[in-house]
């Protein structure tokens, strides 16, 4: 399984980044997808995440300012970002939730993955 992100880059402050990832491999489901961040000398942090049914949740710095989507179909996530600020620089992670099959006899393993990261600067 692997998790292939794109999208980051360089913004203006009060401008907008699409971030998208997509997941690939041997998948049975995905149960949720999402995205954390990570600043340098800082924690990783939610910025959103989004169940196959579409429940989103965001992290209370991107809340009313970033939306979540997902297409179950293409398993890839989006992260659309608007009114960004140069607090919003970090190296953003895509995750996956997943059962994936595992063996060549068929077994599945429900497993989290990760993505390489992205970089989104925000200038101000």
């Amino acid at each position: 399984v692997q998790l292939q992100a794109s999208g980051g880059g360089l913004a203006q402050s009060g401008g907008s980044l699409r971030l998208s990832c997509a997941a690939s491999g041997p998948i049975f489901t995905v149960n949720s997808m999402g995205w954390y961040r990570q600043a340098p000398g800082k924690q990783r942090d939610l910025v959103a995440s989004i169940t196959e049914s579409g429940k989103a949740k965001y992290g209370d710095s991107t809340k009313g300012r970033f939306t979540i989507s997902m297409n179950n179909a293409r398993k890839t996530v989006y992260l659309q970002m608007n009114s960004l600020n140069p607090e919003d620089t970090a190296v953003y992670y895509c995750y996956a939730d997943l059962m994936a099959v595992t063996t060549s006899l068929g077994d599945m393993t429900e497993d989290e993955y990760w993505g390489q990261g992205t970089q989104v600067t925000v200038s101000s």
